[in-house]
């Protein structure tokens, strides 16, 4: 993490956090705080001993709390939302946060410590929305490698291992573009994309394959820049001598740094897998394609998780 703590030190971000009365969250937030990484802001009433340098935002008591009210309203008023409902649900700590977002006068949220995965992403969805270039949400792992020789100096990203289920063909562009993004954002290197597959360039026949490559074409299609290739198998996409046998030619297989998986079971597989038996670190998951940054915690999380989090999601928040 050293060397995102260091670029996240110079953005000088504020990330509120909506469980600002969470033991964990007071003992990030003051790391984050005495280290100079972030601003932090919690949500909550300031309590005794609180640390120094964290700033506290009671929202019942806040003067921001009618905008963030009229924000959510306008959002959601065609869903049926009325002005009173709005005002109502901006006080809700998660929601509270993810307005401030919304408004701008915090760069990124981190949430879910109390919260669970559904709560979270609902308050970002509803408050934040998605990013209309992206225009799905999924989520995205950093995964710290033992072998540095792979991917960017051991650093790879993996994708869906989180939101979507059963990605459409579509879905699946929006992921690869989307996590090609977050590549760029938080390794900060060029992606080179591959859309993996129990298949590498036909050696297979199934429906699933064909979802594969029907992705890879609309990724072609909507991003002319990205360096992409699929279907790959995964020994394909990371090893130079497999992919040069399996797929001579292509400028990703052997070379990938983003790895994007067909559907969420073997996204979270491969994730667990590599972190179990290889030895990796896995960092994450971050939420990707909103229109800022909003990000969600295990509830089993430590204070360094959330430490870890914020950086990223700091990070996040200088996507172009």
């Amino acid at each position: 993490m050293s060397g995102l703590i260091e670029r996240a030190r110079k953005l000088k971000k504020t990330i509120v956090f909506p469980e600002g009365t969470d033991s964990r969250v007071l003992q990030a937030a003051g790391r984050l705080a005495r280290e100079g990484v972030v601003k932090p802001v919690l949500v909550g009433a300031k309590p005794a001993g609180a640390p120094e340098g964290v700033a506290f935002v009671d929202p019942a008591k806040s003067p921001l709390l009618a905008r963030y009210g009229a924000i959510y309203y306008e959002r959601r008023r065609a869903k049926g939302i009325t002005q009173v409902e709005a005002a109502e649900i901006a006080q809700r700590p998660l929601y509270f946060a993810s307005l401030m977002v919304a408004a701008g006068d915090a760069d990124g949220s981190v949430g879910g410590a109390v919260n669970s995965t559904a709560e979270t992403v609902r308050a970002a969805l509803h408050s934040v929305g998605p990013d209309p270039r992206s225009r799905l949400v999924s989520g995205v792992f950093i995964m710290a490698l033992q072998d540095r020789s792979l991917g960017h100096n051991g650093l790879m990203a993996f994708a869906d291992c989180a939101v979507v289920v059963d990605p459409t063909p579509t879905q699946l562009a929006d992921i690869a573009i989307a996590t090609a993004e977050s590549t760029r954002v938080l390794l900060a290197t060029e992606p080179a994309v591959a859309l993996l597959s129990f298949s590498t360039k036909g050696s297979g026949k199934h429906h699933q394959v064909d979802q594969v490559v029907e992705a890879l074409r609309i990724v072609q299609a909507r991003a002319l820049e990205l360096n992409v290739d699929g279907e790959l198998q995964a020994d394909a996409a990371v090893s130079m001598v497999v992919g040069q046998s399996k797929a001579p030619g292509s400028r990703v297989a052997g070379r990938a740094n983003t790895l994007v998986f067909p559907n969420l079971a073997s996204a979270n597989i491969g994730c667990k897998l590599v972190e179990r038996l290889g030895g990796a670190m896995a960092i994450g998951p971050f939420l990707q394609g909103l229109a800022k940054p909003a990000n969600d915690l295990s509830r089993g999380c430590s204070a360094e998780d959330i430490f870890n989090v914020a950086v990223v999601t700091a990070l996040q928040s200088e996507k172009p």
